[in-house]
């Protein structure tokens, strides 16, 4: 359990500024119970620094960190999504369960070096070769705990190799088996989480792997849960080919006509999503996870966000070739910029950037993954990351640019500490962060 403690820096962040002379209350569980001037002793004073939410990370294979620098190599011309899944199915064909660890172990600890206190691991690594024993995701709630990081574990559920294609090779380690086993073994697991850091959630991992019926039925039985789904939507232009010719429709247009109410659903990627489908998508209540790093890597393309309110967006880290939530935000920024030929495509009404996109990289996440925190609040988890404000690449901030600084100029080298549930890591010289 994490010990009270009220915890004082320079400059909170109050999810619309930065603001002196606040004082955070954490309680014995590791919740925000006040915030505000309040008359009590700090017991951990944060000079030159600036205390803001940790960073909440909507998306990520964690296993592909394995991925780093392979795959980038192109004697045939060019790649693409389609030739870079295939060094990944190379990957998990030859991942034990020990490996599995390790690669999870080193991506958690990355995101907390990066300021990033939960993840939405989106699951689909379930089984060790030649087994259905769904032992792997026991796997990544033990790496997070080791960690020290907050996981939701988005538990996927993938049925097919493609449309009507039986899974073959190394995807038969990702099998859901059958809706009926599978909800039997997210009750399991459900069962035996750690509730002060692991929570469940899950995911379909796409129409290429699900069919309409069988999304429906996820999305209804999650909400009667109140547990989070997400679904990868749209990335690639093929895979819209495929669901058109199978099922005649855009597999966006076919999640609205199957869902009536998408709260509590998140659409990863839509990066090619026409705006009409988003609209009504985000009007049933849903979220929208973006994850500019890995969309530039893979060669997807930029997504359209023009009729997507800054409140509906996510960030993920998804393939965690680079693991940094500032760099995201530049890249989600900067991307819709080249897109339309214009400067602060993500301000409020107010004109605001800063602000937004790092409510983007707290709020939104939190609130994709279901979970209290991205907030200082009462009520919502102890999880901070501590800005550095001496750090050279804040030099000459004021009160008034320090959120655009952040989010425009620096990277995680600024990051001092974070504390996940009230327990600290502190960064010792340039080293990690460590308890």
């Amino acid at each position: 359990m994490s010990a009270r403690q009220v915890v004082e820096a320079s400059l909170t962040w109050t999810g619309t500024h930065f603001e002196p002379d606040i004082r955070v209350a954490v309680d014995e569980a590791g919740r925000i119970a006040r915030v505000g001037r309040l008359d009590l002793t700090p017991t951990r004073r944060l000079s030159d620094a600036a205390l803001l939410p940790g960073f909440v990370n909507a998306h990520s294979h964690a296993f592909q960190r394995g991925l780093r620098g392979r795959g980038e190599s192109f004697p045939s011309g060019t790649g693409t999504f389609w030739t870079w899944r295939e060094e990944m199915y190379e990957l998990v064909g030859g991942l034990s369960a020990a490996g599995l660890h390790d690669l999870c172990v080193q991506a958690f600890e990355e995101m907390l070096d990066a300021g990033i206190t939960t993840v939405g691991e989106f699951h689909y690594l379930h089984h060790t070769a030649g087994a259905t024993d769904w032992a792997l995701d026991r796997v990544v709630l033990e790496a997070a705990r080791e960690a020290g990081i907050r996981i939701v574990l988005l538990n996927a559920y993938y049925r097919t190799g493609g449309i009507d294609t039986p899974l073959a090779g190394p995807q038969q380690r990702f099998d859901g088996v059958s809706l009926e086993l599978f909800w039997a073994h997210v009750d399991r697991l459900a069962s035996g989480l750690d509730r002060r850091t692991q929570h469940i959630g899950i995911a379909a991992h796409s129409l290429r792997a699900a069919t309409p019926d069988e999304i429906a039925h996820l999305a209804a039985e999650s909400r009667r849960r109140r547990l989070a789904l997400h679904v990868h939507i749209e990335e690639q232009r093929r895979e819209i080919d495929d669901v058109v010719l199978a099922y005649g429709r855009r597999p966006l247009t076919l999640v609205n006509e199957r869902l009536p109410d998408t709260s509590g659903v998140t659409a990863v990627h839509c990066t090619h999503s026409v705006p009409a489908d988003l609209e009504a998508f985000l009007n049933r209540g849903g979220v929208v996870c973006v994850c500019p790093l890995t969309e530039a890597n893979l060669g997807d393309g930029i997504p359209d966000l023009g009729v997507v309110s800054p409140e509906r967006i996510a960030l993920g880290t998804d393939s965690n070739a680079r693991i940094s939530m500032l760099e995201e935000l530049r890249w989600l920024e900067y991307g819709q910029r080249a897109r339309g030929e214009t400067r602060g495509a993500l301000r409020d009404a107010a004109g605001a950037l800063g602000p937004v996109l790092l409510n983007i990289a707290t709020a939104g996440g939190a609130a994709a993954l279901g979970v209290a925190a991205g907030r200082i609040v009462p009520g919502t988890w102890a999880d901070f990351a501590v800005v550095d404000l001496e750090a050279p690449a804040l030099a000459g901030w004021t009160e008034a640019t320090l959120a655009d600084a952040i989010a425009l100029g620096t990277d995680s080298e600024i990051v001092r500490a974070v504390a996940v549930g009230g327990r600290w890591l502190t960064r010792r010289g340039d080293g990690p962060l460590v308890a």
